[in-house]
């Protein structure tokens, strides 16, 4: 069983068994996600979303 992993936000080494903040090493990190979730910067571009403009498209095209 793993007994020390990498925390996915700042990639410190936590350990896995008794950490309440799993996968993270802290709540400091396991917060910072969250927002990142309620910002919506955890996003599937689509080429298709209703919406959308054409730049915006192309921007996201660019970026992959």
């Amino acid at each position: 069983m793993l007994t020390e992993v990498r925390c996915p936000l700042c990639r410190h080494l936590a350990p896995w068994e008794s950490n309440p903040h799993r996968p993270f090493c802290s709540e400091r990190c396991r917060l910072h996600d969250l927002g990142n979730w309620a910002r919506e910067r955890y996003r599937i571009p689509s080429p298709d979303a209703p919406g959308r403009s054409e730049s915006e498209a192309e921007t996201d095209e660019r970026e992959e």
